[in-house]
């Protein structure tokens, strides 16, 4: 590789590093605060809580980091998103240490302002490279969560009782977590953004918001993450219930993260040769096949599958949404477009965290996976829909919209 090539893909290795480290946080999130709420919620059905916290922070978060990233640029308001993460993990450790289920379910709001931050990764990603190797370069960052894969539930099993309260050594972790982040991040460049419209001018135009792409693009991620976000929060709970051991859930947990991450090697590529709507509706199908496994049985291999195939499901959907949704929108109005996207995925995720520990501990593992299947139907009409729809113009045609 010659020293501009390496140059030119240097600042998207340390951002993979650091959606990796990213994801080192969220999945050790996943593997711990439905475990660590259910030790201490005063109900059982408040036991993903904490997730839900998490990602409802996140939610009321969006406008904010849209607001930041605008106002201080991309890497100062990544910063600021890692100082937070710095805080909120402390606090984490602090409420495990003393036992106190809502001092853990503010210090998770709290965190949800990195979640929403950190989110943009992607999105920064594809400015880093321009529009030619946009595909590429989202899989790319996003593969960086094979790190998360594997480091996320080792560290949680490898910290579990290094404090005096299970996983308060875990939390305590992710504060160095973050601050490897915090250096691997000062060595991207960002391109500026672009000054944003003022006023009335500033706000999304309504012609963009209605375009089809633009409307199927948010339902596939939002309903992506949701599903797997459904199934993923309330695994820890239904293992334990079925008497699984947490070496158990950890092992599921990285495979399923693997299965997140791995295929977004080749899924920009896969996306460039048979096209978006075909990954979106693989996407589908694979979500499916996972409901179909997890009804088949509670044996660890069944948790494994159903799990693996989740993650490879919600990979397609994600990186084919967020691909698609970047060709819809102006560049001049891509802070606020991407933030109104992560606002549907994040609240979302909030509804499903909520109703995952609401289902699993009242309804079970199965009546869960059942309920799953109406929003993927919901999805699958909506693809045949834009699928029927002309096709949009060229970049550069009249009427298109080039980013």
């Amino acid at each position: 590789m010659s020293d501009t090539s390496r140059r030119r893909h240097a600042p998207l290795a340390w951002l993979t590093l650091c959606q990796g480290l990213f994801l080192t946080n969220n999945v050790t999130f996943m593997a711990i605060n439905g475990l660590v709420g259910l030790a201490l919620a005063p109900e059982g059905w408040m036991a993903t809580l904490p997730l839900t916290a998490y990602v409802l922070g996140g939610a009321l978060c969006t406008g904010l980091v849209a607001r930041h990233q605008q106002r201080y640029g991309r890497q100062r308001a990544f910063q600021m998103g890692l100082a937070v993460a710095i805080v909120s993990s402390a606090l984490c450790a602090l409420a495990a240490l003393i036992g106190s289920f809502w001092l853990l379910i503010a210090a998770t709001v709290v965190a949800g302002y990195y979640n929403a931050n950190a989110a943009l990764y992607r999105f920064a990603a594809a400015e880093l490279v321009g529009a030619e190797g946009r595909e590429r370069a989202i899989s790319w960052v996003l593969a960086g969560g094979i790190l998360g894969g594997v480091v996320g539930p080792e560290l949680a099993q490898a910290t579990r009782d290094a404090l005096a309260a299970p996983f308060a050594g875990a939390y305590a972790a992710l504060v160095g977590v973050a601050a490897l982040s915090m250096v691997a991040l000062a060595r991207i460049p960002f391109p500026a953004l672009p000054p944003a419209p003022s006023g009335a001018a500033g706000r999304l135009p309504a012609s963009v918001a209605r375009q089809p792409a633009f409307i199927v693009a948010i339902a596939a991620s939002a309903l992506g993450y949701g599903v797997m976000n459904l199934l993923m929060a309330a695994t820890p709970i239904a293992m334990q219930v079925c008497s699984h051991p947490f070496s158990a859930v950890a092992w599921v947990l990285e495979w399923h993260v693997l299965g997140m991450y791995v295929p977004s090697f080749f899924t920009g590529s896969l996306i460039r040769r048979v096209g978006v709507l075909p990954v979106l509706a693989l996407g589908v199908l694979l979500n499916a096949a996972c409901i179909a496994l997890a009804l088949h049985g509670v044996d660890l291999m069944h948790f494994t599958a159903a799990l693996l195939m989740l993650g490879v499901g919600w990979n397609f959907l994600y990186i084919g949404g967020t691909t698609l949704y970047t060709q819809s929108y102006p560049a001049s109005h891509r802070v606020r477009a991407q933030a109104l996207m992560d606002r549907w995925v994040l609240g979302t995720m909030t509804l499903t965290s909520f109703f995952s520990g609401a289902l699993v501990t009242t309804g079970g593992w199965q009546a869960m996976n059942l309920g799953a299947l109406a929003p993927l139907a919901l999805l699958a009409l909506m693809l045949v829909w834009l699928r029927a729809r002309p096709a949009p113009a060229p970049a550069g045609a009249p009427g298109s919209i080039e980013t």
